[in-house]
């Protein structure tokens, strides 16, 4: 899925993220370094935007929401279940940081495997992951002669889904 945050000069920024879970009334689940840009955006201003493009079938799904840090628990849950290689490489990029060559990376994954070549690999406390809670969902089907269907949900004050269909 793409993320939309906002930086704190007020730039928007859009990046590919992994959806990792998706539950009814709970959300939407990413995870990634907290000190990483989208962490520090997202800490300055919990409002995001997810999208969720398909092409190939001319429709896409807009997801406006607020994002807030998930369990420990949770975190954990998920990072135990990463392969080896992908707990190891999260310790050691920092990520969003400046390097000046990919050697740089390379030698910091080697610095990492080598600490944790015995035993298993703790979760990082600089890492976990988000939960995206929307409050607007827009569908979108492209139409023939531009003539698209739109929807959007939007939570009101009850907690209830109002839809509205719009104009293309």
């Amino acid at each position: 899925m793409v993320l939309a945050t906002v930086d704190p000069a007020g730039m928007v920024w859009q990046r590919m993220v992994l959806l990792k879970d998706v539950s009814p009334g709970k959300g939407f689940v990413f995870f990634t370094n907290y000190a990483s840009d989208k962490a520090a955006a997202i800490e300055q201003n919990p409002r995001v935007s997810l999208h969720f493009p398909w092409n190939e079938l001319d429709r896409q799904v807009i997801v406006g929401g607020v994002a807030s840090k998930i369990s420990v628990a949770e975190t954990a849950r998920y990072f135990l279940s990463r392969p080896r290689e992908s707990q190891i490489a999260a310790w050691a990029s920092q990520q969003s940081r400046p390097i000046s060559a990919r050697a740089v990376l390379e030698q910091q994954l080697a610095a990492m495997q080598a600490k944790f070549a015995q035993g298993s690999v703790p979760v990082p406390d600089f890492w976990g992951g988000y939960r995206v809670v929307p409050d607007r969902i827009e569908f979108w089907q492209g139409g023939v002669n531009r003539l698209h269907d739109r929807f959007r949900y939007t939570k009101n004050q009850d907690d209830q889904w109002q839809i509205e269909q719009l104009q293309p």
